[in-house]
């Protein structure tokens, strides 16, 4: 026998799922029909693009972990250690630039496995192992600079390695298509292989994955490397972006971070993290904070935006989680 689902609970879930894509749109609109002149132009979305764009990479870095159930809090320390370490080996050390942005990014997956380890094996909450781990990156990163900003010479920094972030493709900021590679990347990971499967598993109920033979700890581990890999490829991004080593760098971006991912977390496939669903949450952050921008908002209304839209985030994903696990038990 074949059931079919209600009208009214099949709208509920394309609106679980579509309801945030749509909200997209409208803001856009919104925008520019309250901005004709700016908001809808070329230039505005290349410039929100690439304004954007390491905000999401970091988004969709931190969904692995959020997937297992873990959080990563490192992620805003890391990236101002990577883009440090990486204008320090080319600018003080002479590094060629290509083989200082393959250390720092095999150097953030390192990192990414210890904080890994530390979850997993010393059997520390994420949420204060990743701070501690974080913390100690903090302060290799002051040691490194001494608390002075990395500037480079009179010759400046390598063209090519600012074209990783300065140069176009289509018209469009190269940066952009980073975004939509990783997207990708992820999605075929998460939804189509058998590692995505087992991290969902982890994360739904890590002590059921260990009695059907998934190795948990093996899986979260590789879930941190594979954060810690996209948060060397952001910092190398941003060191090619500001074309300075700030020691200060970093901690801005974990906030975008997370309301991306959690926030990504109710859209597309409601209840889990999931990379097209932060691909949209990204975009609507993205428009509404150039939107009220360019509407003239004060300075504090950013943070304002990106706390209150957290805390929206988290409410939204629970429920959706909450959701997802009657309609199973049903």
């Amino acid at each position: 026998m074949t059931f079919r689902r209600a009208p009214g609970r099949r709208f509920g879930h394309l609106i679980g799922a579509y309801g945030l894509l749509a909200l997209t749109v409208l803001l856009f609109l919104v925008f520019s029909l309250a901005l004709p002149d700016t908001f809808p132009t070329l230039d505005n979305i290349s410039a929100v693009l690439s304004s954007q764009s390491i905000p999401a990479l970091l988004a969709l870095g931190v969904t692995l972990p959020i997937a297992t159930g873990k959080f990563d809090l490192s992620i805003g320390y890391g990236l101002g250690l990577a883009h440090v370490v990486t204008m320090h080996l080319i600018v003080s050390d002479g590094w060629s630039w290509p083989l200082a942005c393959l250390v720092v990014i095999l150097g953030g997956a390192a990192v990414g496995a210890v904080n890994g380890l530390v979850v997993e094996f010393a059997r520390i909450d994420s949420l204060i192992a990743t701070l501690g781990t974080g913390s100690i990156m903090y302060a290799f990163t002051g040691w490194i600079t001494d608390g002075a900003r990395i500037v480079p010479g009179p010759h400046g920094l390598p063209a090519g390695f600012t074209a990783l972030y300065d140069s176009r493709f289509l018209g469009l900021p190269v940066s952009a298509f980073y975004v939509l590679a990783l997207t990708a990347a992820l999605w075929l990971l998460l939804e189509r292989l058998p590692l995505g499967r087992y991290l969902y598993v982890i994360g739904s109920n890590a002590r059921a994955a260990e009695l059907v033979g998934i190795p948990s700890r093996r899986y979260v581990v590789h879930a941190f490397t594979g954060s810690g890999l996209v948060v060397g490829v952001a910092g190398v991004l941003l060191a090619a972006q500001q074309q300075i080593g700030n020691p200060s760098v970093g901690m801005d971006y974990l906030l975008p971070a997370f309301v991306g991912a959690l926030l990504g977390s109710t859209a597309i496939r409601p209840g889990r993290a999931n990379a097209l669903g932060t691909l949209v949450a990204v975009t609507v952050l993205a428009i509404g904070l150039a939107g009220i921008g360019q509407l003239g908002a004060r300075f504090w209304v950013t943070p304002l935006f990106n706390g209150v839209t957290l805390l929206i985030a988290v409410g939204l994903a629970g429920y959706a989680a909450r959701r997802q696990l009657r309609h199973r038990l049903r």
